[in-house]
């Protein structure tokens, strides 16, 4: 009893949380370890019988609010060992932690945990940059998750760099000073500036062009808290950030060809559907004239690596048109379902077309009709019509900013079938589809850009060859019958007879829906959009895109 008496007593003195604000009250020896530590008794009088038992089973609220506090306690007072210590990767942790106040220059520092959520808690920071005479407040939320670490089940910080910054990945710095890069003005294709607060999607992009662009466009280097990407965020084509300015440098300034009325109205697309990225090109040129995410920490629009599901059909079709195999009115097998290589595939539903033919089949996006053309074709033969008539998966665009420019790997056996539509191993953005139906419209690859080659005398991707004439109209008949009477025709009414249009919906592990996908062009423009999640592109996606191609050029 008088082991326990002790340990409530210590308590007393540990930290408690005042109005959400952490206060420490300052007592004796041992405050680590008894006052932050649910059950420290029994702990205690474990360790003495020479036996110490294993935490498991659910975290309590005691033991989220203790691990939790523990952590965010230390590092507010700059106890960077402690702090790191009560994570479950201590040494990684304890790097990233002294840099905050070393290389980022953060003092005055006090974080604000709100509610817990499960093992999440969340907290709001605030700080003073200071550096070198300049000074300015930092403020932003952050949270941490508390996991039981494996061998002793102790609640601890689940460490990842976003418990310091929400913008960081692992691998990445926060730092203070001279930016070395230059801050840049973006314009739009008319000469109006391109910001933020207009266009609140344009943050990475915005960065990527300071990044390649900031140097050569003239200006010079302010003051800045910044994040610095690792070789990770690097090899994921992700841009430095600026977090705070604290002395402007001189901007120089690069002209895009964004569309300010495209733009803008992108922006509220997107914005009326969770996790919704949209992108609108000219064909005849390759100029990018919209590109908007509601999420804006990724570039979901021109660096996402996802299933294209159905819309990959429109590349799969070209091969089969070039190869001979099947033709818009030609008799074309659709069954519930057909196996290939071990895997037995179906159609949504497991609907089924009767009689029918290679159009009626791409119209409805039937699954079976073109893995049931699988054994007809080379394990190579869908990714090089993929590189050498659609230009994609070389990644040797050059578009002014990072990109991801479109995976079609070789495969064999059911992985090859599947990549017929979509699936398997074929990743794709909105960037990459946009221009396999600008391509179709044009009868030619032309490499989209964001800021004109001229710019900076940069070389632009090109396709080795083009699509016969005759797969070019039938092609483009599929499409247009697509946009008229198939999966495509309820988001595509009113904007024909000039257009053409594929829906799509990806399955993904763990999701109760598909993302849905549509590409479609409308004279000179072409667009395409994913909503993932979201279910049907017809429903989801297609709405997005075709409302944008009503405005016009």
């Amino acid at each position: 009893m008088g082991k326990r008496r002790r340990v409530a007593e210590r308590r007393k003195t540990g930290p408690a949380v005042l109005g959400g604000m952490i206060a420490v009250v300052v007592g004796g020896a041992g405050f680590g370890v008894y006052a932050l530590y649910d059950g420290g008794a029994a702990a205690d009088e474990g360790s003495a019988a020479g036996h110490k038992a294993v935490k498991t089973g659910p975290l309590t609220t005691t033991e989220v609010r203790t691990a939790s506090t523990r952590f965010l306690t230390a590092w507010q007072h700059g106890k960077v060992a402690e702090a790191a210590s009560a994570t479950d990767e201590p040494s990684t942790a304890g790097k990233l932690l002294t840099g905050y106040a070393k290389d980022a220059h953060l003092k005055d520092v006090t974080f604000t945990p709100g509610p817990a959520k499960g093992a999440e808690v969340p907290f709001a920071v605030q700080a003073t940059v200071s550096y070198r005479g300049f000074s300015k407040p930092l403020k932003y939320a952050g949270s941490l998750t508390v996991v039981r670490r494996p061998g002793d089940g102790e609640p601890l910080v689940d460490w990842h760099a976003a418990v310091v910054h929400p913008d960081l990945r692992d691998g990445d710095t926060l730092v203070t000073g001279e930016s070395g890069t230059p801050p840049v003005k973006a314009l739009d294709r008319d000469g109006g500036v391109l910001d933020t607060a207009d266009y609140p999607s344009l943050g990475t992009v915005l960065d990527g062009l300071r990044e390649k662009y900031g140097k050569r466009a003239g200006g010079t280097a302010g003051v800045e808290l910044r994040v610095v990407r690792g070789k990770a965020s690097k090899e994921a084509k992700l841009s430095d950030k600026t977090l705070v300015e604290l002395s402007e440098g001189t901007p120089g300034t690069v002209r895009t060809t964004l569309s300010p009325g495209l733009q803008a109205a992108a922006e509220k697309q997107v914005a009326k559907r969770p996790r919704a990225s949209v992108v609108v090109l000219r064909p005849s040129t390759g100029e990018i004239l919209a590109v908007a995410n509601n999420g804006h920490g990724f570039n979901t629009a021109f660096q996402g690596s996802l299933a294209p599901g159905s819309t990959m059909k429109v590349i799969t079709s070209s091969l089969l048109l070039d190869k001979g195999l099947t033709a818009p009115d030609k008799a074309h097998p659709c069954p519930k379902t057909f196996t290939y290589g071990g895997w037995k595939f179906h159609n949504d539903d497991d609907f089924e077309i009767k009689g029918g033919t290679f159009k009626a089949s791409f119209a409805r996006s039937c699954n079976t009709a073109f893995i049931s053309q699988a054994k007809k074709l080379k394990d190579d033969d869908l990714t090089k019509q993929a590189q050498q008539v659609f230009g994609l998966s070389m990644n040797n665009w050059a578009i002014g900013v990072p990109t991801f420019d479109g995976s079609v790997p070789v495969q064999s056996a059911a992985q090859m079938a599947a990549s017929l539509i979509g699936q398997g191993g074929v990743r794709m953005n909105p960037l990459n589809m946009a221009s396999v139906a600008a391509t179709v419209r044009s009868g030619t690859f032309h490499q989209p850009y964001l800021v004109a080659p001229s710019f900076d005398h940069r070389t632009l991707a090109t396709a080795s060859r083009t699509m016969s004439a005759r797969t070019l109209s039938q092609l483009r008949e599929l499409l247009r019958y697509t946009a008229a009477s198939g999966t495509a025709a309820e988001a595509m009414a009113g904007l024909g007879p000039d257009y053409g249009a594929k829906t799509g919906s990806a399955e993904v592990d763990g999701q109760k829906k598909p993302n849905g996908w549509f590409t479609a062009y409308r004279g000179d423009l072409a667009a395409a959009g994913v909503v993932e999640a979201g279910g049907h592109g017809g429903d989801t996606a297609g709405p997005v895109v075709a409302a944008l191609l009503k405005l016009g050029s």
